[in-house]
């Protein structure tokens, strides 16, 4: 097995484990592909619209190097920031605020006033 061989198939393992994972998790979700940067895919040698898996095609997502997205029908932000304002919520109720009161002096602290 070649370089780019053995790179495309840990991709392809790392590919399938995060779809399955995504469809566990997203199950009212359809996805469509892997989304990769313009350098990932010239450096692993795909093209974008490539179908690499059944029904799942390479495409360019302006992404970060070195990442890869699941790319589906489904809104994921909205989710997101769903469940950020859900547990803001949550830390705004749970977290009660305490008035800070500085310690008392001593006696022998105290400076003499006359």
């Amino acid at each position: 097995m070649d370089d780019r061989t053995g790179k495309v198939a840990k991709n392809l393992e790392r590919f399938v484990q995060a779809l399955a994972q995504h469809e566990r998790e997203n199950p009212t979700h359809n996805a469509y592909g892997i989304g990769l940067s313009y350098f990932d895919i010239e450096r692993l040698g795909f093209e974008e619209g490539e179908e690499i898996l059944p029904g799942i095609t390479i495409q360019v997502d302006g992404g970060v190097s070195g990442n890869f997205r699941i790319l589906c029908d489904g809104e994921h932000e909205e989710d997101q920031e769903e469940e950020r304002s859900r547990q803001e919520v949550i830390l705004a109720v749970v977290v009660p605020q305490q008035p800070l009161v500085a310690p008392a002096r001593r006696r022998e602290e105290q400076p003499d006033v006359e």
